[in-house]
């Protein structure tokens, strides 16, 4: 019967002389440990990968080969403010905004074809 009794006495409130100090620090410290976890488990990962995903559709490029959030695979033939125009196939051609893009496949080189499509302009238009 002993057995049965300690438990319940050791949880039973101090006697009213018996000093409580530190209570309140003990009680928040679950909730704020909670907190941090949630933050550090959940939070932050998204908003990094959020981040992540503005960037990514922020420079998209012509060229780029990408995968819409439906599972289309192409590649892009114009970029505008908000849409880009994907050419899916020889003769199809979708427009599409920004954040239906998903993620990119391959990224184009573009940039250095542009310049060397620019260089090739100047030799022939010197040329003639």
């Amino acid at each position: 019967m002993n057995t049965l009794m300690l438990p319940i006495l050791m949880a039973a409130p101090p006697p009213d002389g018996a000093a409580t100090g530190g209570s309140l620090i003990g009680s928040l410290l679950p909730i704020v440990a909670i907190i941090l976890i949630f933050y550090f488990l959940i939070i932050r990962p998204q908003s990094k990968k959020r981040k992540e995903t503005e960037k990514m559709h922020a420079g998209l490029r012509k060229g780029d080969r990408i995968v819409t959030i439906g599972g289309l695979y192409g590649t892009i033939q114009s970029v505008k403010d908000t849409t880009v125009i994907i050419k899916a196939d020889d003769n199809v051609k979708l427009e599409f905004m920004r954040s239906a893009i998903s993620s990119v496949i391959t990224q184009s080189t573009s940039k250095d074809d542009d310049e060397k499509s620019g260089e090739k302009e100047e030799v022939s238009g010197s040329g003639e």
